[in-house]
């Protein structure tokens, strides 16, 4: 009776033995993956620091481009809406469209040095003709924002357009 009893002992200490090593090895395996974790974190970590230190870097060519993109595309108060009068007219011309007139709203933006100007204008043409004229539109040298388009008639061969545009000069 004594003997079984050690073996069972003996047998219960192997088992708990077994169990032990076998939860040691899973928390080495898992220290392991925490680990790794942690050491890709930290390389994401540098590599924003990094990207956090070409950015200031860049900020001052930054400030540099807004101001020429301020004095290159925003056109002087002074002599803007002719320019735009006229701009807006060689493309129609250009892209082969007949414009209805242009219309103009002005709003100053306050602290921005900037008056926001809202132009609206009517377009008859045939569809590839429309098509030249937006084209040409995003690719003048005046800043413009095409705010909105509506289709206010179609016939075979014809379609209407009205146009909501903006830009800015500068104050």
């Amino acid at each position: 009776m004594a003997r079984i009893a050690l073996a069972l002992l003996v047998a219960a200490d192997l088992c708990l033995a077994f169990f032990l090593w076998q939860s040691s090895r899973e928390g080495a395996q898992s220290m392991r993956a925490q680990r790794d974790r942690l050491a890709i974190q930290a390389e994401l970590l540098r590599a924003d620091i990094e990207r956090g230190k070409q950015i200031r870097a860049a900020l001052p060519q930054v400030g540099a481009d807004c101001d020429t993109f301020y004095r290159e595309s925003f056109l002087n108060a002074a002599s803007g809406y002719s320019s735009i009068q006229t701009d807006l007219n060689s493309i129609a011309a250009k892209a082969g469209v007949r414009t209805s007139g242009l219309t103009f709203q002005q709003r100053v933006v306050e602290g921005r040095g900037v008056t926001e100007i809202t132009i609206k204008t009517g377009v008859d043409a045939d569809y590839p003709s429309l098509v030249r004229f937006i084209n040409n539109i995003e690719r003048s040298k005046i800043f413009y924002l095409l705010d909105d388009l509506r289709l206010t008639s179609a016939t075979p061969g014809m379609i209407r357009l009205e146009f909501s545009l903006h830009t800015y000069f500068r104050t």
